[in-house]
């Protein structure tokens, strides 16, 4: 399967810059995969096509401010690091810029908080950083950093919040799950009461679930590894849910990947945590996940063929058009589908 199969035409204009007020009142195209059949929808509508016993998995993870801007020796201007993934105490794997500059060996300074020295240069040229600092690394990252938005996001977002999902908890991420950033706590409580259980896992996302597909080939791409977290009572959860044959529907890919990476082929899940690089794209046999909220995707992403292995490529290309067509806002802070089945 080529990744030009996954290729559509997106005019710029559709690519959100800033995310709506409130949450909640993005907009939400709903397809019945059985019935192959649309519907146009605010997202705080999503509670209408939820039912008691459904099951809502979500990722708590909640993204570091991960670009800082630092001097090193023998540089007049700053350098750029955005921290991917702790690999120790001391030791971050990171994207930098300009890369020329940051030869293994090179060493520097954000401040008088941090120094530190490159250590190590990986095949697809991400650096290994290893930092010296007193205190609480997040702390100090909190004064210093910045929210690292994507870069087809042009626009200052003056509110930092807004690109963390109101329940994210556990800081690791260099980017959000952003399926998630349109629910409000009104709307989660809205959904609790109908009876729905909210289950929460932690996949700390990097950067390369987003990275374009740059051989022609997909099966030759390679997924970057990312950490994930499951806890026993969320494992029994679902667990029970799967036992019940009742509905377990995935807030983004990344509570998909997840889940994906650690079920059984009979769906069940354990406690664990671990790191995954698993990469679905069609021809992938799911072993639990049916029911997905995401958002609109980038052409040729690991994310749109994972939805195409989900419902189908000339499925998922259909909705794709369709929300080109009605203007909806695509990518971070666009709006949202959700692919759901009775069964």
């Amino acid at each position: 399967m080529k990744s030009s199969d996954f290729f559509f035409n997106l005019p710029e204009e559709l690519i959100a810059q800033h995310p709506v007020e409130p949450r909640d009142a993005s907009r939400l195209l709903v397809y019945d995969v059985n019935k192959k059949e649309i519907e146009h929808k605010q997202f705080r509508n999503i509670a209408d096509y939820l039912k008691k016993g459904d099951v809502l998995v979500v990722n708590r993870t909640r993204v570091i401010p991960a670009r800082i801007f630092a001097d090193i020796e023998g540089y007049s201007r700053k350098v750029e690091i955005l921290l991917l993934k702790r690999l120790s105490y001391s030791v971050w794997e990171a994207l930098v810029k300009p890369g020329k500059k940051m030869k293994i060996g090179t060493v520097g300074s954000v401040g008088d908080k941090l120094q530190f020295k490159v250590t190590g240069i990986k095949d697809d040229g991400e650096r290994l950083i290893e930092f010296n600092f007193n205190g609480v690394f997040e702390n100090i990252l909190e004064g210093i950093g910045n929210i690292p938005l994507p870069p087809y996001i042009k626009e200052k977002l003056e509110n930092g919040e807004r690109y963390q999902t109101v329940y994210s908890r556990e800081l690791g991420s260099a980017a959000a799950p952003t399926a998630g950033l349109h629910f409000t706590d009104e709307l989660l409580e809205k959904i609790k009461q109908k009876g729905v259980e909210i289950v929460e896992v932690i996949l700390h996302i990097g950067l390369g679930t987003f990275r374009p597909v740059k051989v022609e080939n997909i099966e030759e791409h390679h997924m970057h590894t990312e950490s994930y977290f499951i806890s026993d009572e969320a494992a029994n959860k679902i667990n029970k849910a799967v036992d019940e044959k009742r509905r377990i529907i995935c807030v983004g890919t990344t509570s998909v990947r997840v889940l994906e990476s650690v079920a059984d082929e009979y769906g069940h899940v354990k406690a664990t945590s671990g790191e995954t690089n698993i990469f679905i794209y069609p021809g992938y046999k799911f072993k639990i996940v049916r029911n997905l909220i995401t958002n609109f995707h980038l052409p040729e992403s690991t994310l749109i063929m994972l939805v195409s292995a989900l419902v189908g490529k000339d499925e998922t290309l259909k909705v794709y058009n369709e929300a080109i067509k009605e203007k909806y806002r695509f990518f971070s802070f666009g709006d949202a589908t959700f692919f759901y089945s009775e069964n």
